[in-house]
């Protein structure tokens, strides 16, 4: 027997190089099937959701909010111009140095870069938690639950908001004084868990 048991034991490790790449090519056969499937669904979630964005109620909400959305950028150039203009009287008055009034315009294109990537943040979730209520609301869903991101970054006011039930159709008035949804004011990653109907 043991001869036999030998030759087996033999055979079994020659056979480990082809083993390894049968496996390896059996991996990467379903890994690249998986890949075109994900890619498949990922472009039909896509073009399904483009769809209801331009054609279903919820899409008159995600309108109305494109249309806020090219107000607030259309406003970066405005409000540096504006900015501009008060740079430049506000020397003529107090006699400021042109050198000064440079710098500070200058400083205007970093104003301008730090508006643009704030409101790039805040619509980015606000069109989340808007898609989120507008699709909520076309099923016939009342409300949601607040959650928070669960950080240290939190505000207190919207800690203060999670888990608690809020109406789709009356936003909080936080500690704060904000009035707002959860994932709808500058920078908040908080977001809304609908509450769906039986």
């Amino acid at each position: 027997m043991a001869p036999i048991t030998d030759m087996l034991e033999k055979y079994s490790q020659a056979l480990d190089g082809w083993a390894l790449r049968t496996a390896s090519a059996m991996v990467a056969e379903v890994e690249a099937r998986d890949r075109k499937a994900w890619l498949q669904a990922s472009a039909d979630i896509s073009e399904a959701l483009r769809h209801e964005i331009w054609t279903a109620p919820t899409g008159e909400a995600m309108k109305a909010l494109l249309a806020e959305q090219v107000t607030l950028i259309k406003s970066i150039p405005l409000d540096a111009a504006k900015r501009v203009h008060e740079l430049t009287l506000a020397g003529l008055e107090n006699s400021s140095r042109g050198s000064e009034i440079v710098a500070e315009i200058k400083r205007s294109g970093e104003v301008s870069v730090s508006r643009a990537n704030l409101i790039a943040r805040t619509e980015t979730a606000r069109a989340a938690s808007v898609l989120t209520q507008a699709r909520a609301q076309h099923i016939g869903s009342e409300g949601y639950i607040w959650r928070i991101a669960g950080d240290s970054d939190v505000r207190h006011s919207h800690k203060q908001m999670n888990g608690k039930f809020v109406r789709w159709d009356s936003p909080p008035t936080l500690s704060d004084g904000t009035t707002t949804h959860a994932g709808q004011i500058y920078n908040c990653r908080c977001y809304p868990e609908p509450v769906l109907p039986e």
